[in-house]
């Protein structure tokens, strides 16, 4: 579903939640808390979840969302309000209610920066009903306790992360259409980044040389090996666009991406993978790329 930027008004408000890209992921070292240094390339995409923001007259927080088995106490929707509530009212601001509504299409464990996004527009969305008290540092702040993706939906612009991903410097890409493949099966971040086989010891790159750089995901051979729909989903869009940039995993997987030239050359791609038997029932899609947030192009929150 690409982006529906409909209305608001004093009361309502319903948005995008974007998915996201990471053109490449790079580990250069483990911390002592057990956390990774990463260095990665965030994009994001015009395929969203939308959330709908309607103002109670209360002050109850209340999630509806049809098809989506997650209970509303592990629900980083959830866990966002409530924290920018709390925020709010230790600086003595109340506020009202709100019944958030949850149109999901971004498939769980894809890579693909789901439930950061939708984080990040509660807390965008939020803010912005109850008077825009925070500005967009304190959100990302907030935004970062609750994942290591949410700041850079916060700050919505493509970036060069470093840290743990929270370490945002802005990037300027070329235009670019993606085919993107998610293959039937659910990733856990968690086991990727314990496991033993994971590579750790990237040289450091700078952003100067970052287009020099060879872009690769560290996380692609630990994922491939124990999930055989995304070997697969590598090696077939590998194939079909061999003459175009190849196959990469997002993230700490499972969805496939490859960069297009233009909307044409995706959907050429995007109907030879629907046309292969292995892929046939997946979740297969085309997407532009973007620079910006569409959840920040629609609230009119300056780059």
């Amino acid at each position: 579903m690409t982006e529906d930027l409909s209305g608001m008004t004093d009361t309502a408000l319903v948005l995008p939640a974007p998915a996201k890209l990471n053109l490449m992921l790079h580990i250069t070292g483990r911390r002592q808390d057990g956390y990774h240094e990463l260095q990665t390339v965030f994009r994001f995409i015009d395929y969203a979840d939308e959330l709908r923001f309607d103002l109670r007259q209360d002050d109850r927080i209340v999630r509806y969302a049809e098809d989506f088995d997650v209970d509303e106490s592990d629900d980083i929707i959830m866990r966002a309000a409530n924290a920018l509530r709390d925020a709010y009212r230790a600086s003595g601001i109340d506020t009202p209610g709100v019944d958030i509504t949850l149109d999901k299409h971004l498939p769980m464990g894809a890579g693909l920066g789901g439930g950061s996004s939708d984080a990040a527009t509660t807390l965008l969305a939020l803010n912005h009903l109850w008077g825009d008290a925070l500005d967009i540092g304190q959100l990302a702040d907030i935004g970062l306790k609750l994942g290591a993706d949410v700041p850079v939906f916060v700050h919505g612009f493509a970036a060069f992360g470093e840290g743990v991903g929270e370490i945002l410097a802005p990037v300027e890409l070329p235009d670019a259409w993606y085919v993107v493949v998610v293959p039937p099966v659910h990733v856990s971040t968690r086991k990727v980044f314990e496991h033993p086989d994971l590579t750790r010891d990237c040289s450091a790159i700078k952003i100067c040389d970052l287009l020099q750089t060879e872009w690769r995901n560290v996380c692609t051979e630990v994922v491939a090996a124990e999930h055989r729909p995304v070997s697969q989903a590598i090696e077939i869009l590998g194939d079909l666009s061999a003459d175009v940039a190849g196959a990469r995993m997002s993230g700490s997987g499972a969805s496939v991406f490859t960069a297009c030239a233009d909307k044409q050359q995706a959907e050429q791609i995007l109907k030879k993978v629907q046309a292969n038997p292995v892929m046939a029932d997946w979740t297969c899609f085309t997407a532009r790329g973007l620079n910006r947030s569409p959840v920040h192009q629609r609230l009119g929150i300056e780059p």
